[in-house]
């Protein structure tokens, strides 16, 4: 199967299977939103209607702190959603990324699959997609063509590993992908934002990440798509017993994204991605340390239907995100980051056990 074939059939199989990941065993959702509480404000001495939710982020101005997470592209049939997503991303003044640009570097007459990005949303910040894994096959030259390919302002390198060991046709040499991402990040002539796609960033990692020179770290955490769910889907309908296997046993394999926020938020900005299912959790991701929010999911079966089903969806979150500040007595993206959150339950656990002291989150508005 061809890399663009791949890209139609992952698409669809997000939107006719259950490809989240699993809740826990007490039916909390594997991300670990519910194990976080925004502390209510009774007294919030603000407006709602006065609300500021721009951002600045790598260098361009969003109207909310949301970005339109890497979904598609590199198929004919993909252009279309493309199309609907840039086009919400644009009337709603918010970021997007695309979906992996490999198969239009290998195939450029898939390109127009990825260019219609920008020319549905010429104003909006929009970053490219290239796996960690091609970066040494690419090379600068391929991911200046995958950003001149979209008007790129920032380009993303994706780490899939969970994924690639799930398919029989992926790549599984990691050895050399730090190294590589440390040139990619010096030489492009575009900011470098590192990202996972569901397994989640630790600390060690995201050090590791930071001192290579990324702009940006999208944790892309345990709790949305697994991948290894997606893979599983795939597997079954070929008859690979093996991947089947292996897509079931690693279907809830990574670090919760709450998780990963608290441990990547070191000094360059954090995006969250991996489970982001409304207003609320994107306010309690900014409280942990995220700068802004990704979300991919909930907007697959919106984009099949139109724009309007898109931009429903997201101003849906955006209000959401709204009242949680207001009830938290935010009057900016910024004072939220400064408001005091509570983590419990196994989240807690999970970052003492890290090293992490959770009670300074409650503290953070508080003189004691």
């Amino acid at each position: 199967m061809t890399t663009s074939d791949r890209k139609i059939e992952h698409l669809l199989l997000c939107v006719e299977k259950d490809v989240e990941a699993h809740r826990t065993y007490t039916g909390l959702r594997a991300s670990g939103f519910d194990d976080i509480y925004l502390v209510h404000n009774c007294l919030p001495e603000i407006n709602k209607k006065n609300l500021d939710l721009e951002i600045e982020f790598l260098g361009k101005e969003l109207r909310a702190p949301l970005l339109i997470a890497s979904m598609t592209g590199g198929h004919p049939d993909t252009k279309a959603v493309n199309a609907t997503l840039a086009s919400a991303a644009e009337e709603l003044g918010i970021g997007i990324g695309v979906g992996s640009q490999r198969a239009a570097i290998e195939d450029p007459s898939l390109e127009d699959s990825f260019r219609i990005v920008r020319d549905r949303a010429p104003d909006a910040f929009i970053y490219g997609n290239v796996g960690a894994a091609q970066l040494n096959e690419f090379g600068i030259e391929g991911l200046e063509r995958a950003v001149e390919m979209i008007g790129a302002d920032a380009m993303a390198i994706h780490l899939n590993f969970l994924q690639e060991a799930i398919q029989p046709e992926g790549n599984v040499d990691a050895t050399g992908c730090l190294t590589a991402i440390k040139k990619i990040c010096t030489e492009l002539s575009v900011p470098v934002i590192v990202k996972e796609t569901g397994a989640g960033i630790s600390h060690l990692q995201a050090v590791a990440i930071c001192e290579a020179g990324a702009a940006a770290i999208d944790v892309g955490g345990l709790g949305g798509t697994s991948w290894a769910g997606v893979e599983t889907y795939r597997a079954q309908k070929r008859g690979d017993l093996l991947s089947d296997h292996l897509g079931r046993q690693f279907w809830n394999w990574g670090i919760p994204t709450v998780v990963s926020i608290v441990e990547s938020s070191i000094s360059i900005p954090v995006v969250a991605t991996g489970g982001i299912r409304s207003g609320i959790d994107a306010a309690k991701s900014i409280a942990l340390g995220a700068s802004i929010c990704g979300i991919a999911l909930p907007l697959v079966a919106p984009a099949l239907k139109g724009q309007k089903d898109v931009v429903d969806k997201l101003t849906m979150i955006i209000e959401e995100l709204k009242v949680a500040m207001f009830l938290s007595g935010c009057r900016t993206i910024e004072e939220l980051g400064n408001a005091p959150v509570v983590i419990t339950g196994r989240t807690k656990e999970f970052l003492e056990q890290s090293g992490f002291e959770t009670s300074r989150f409650a503290r953070k508005k508080y003189k004691i």
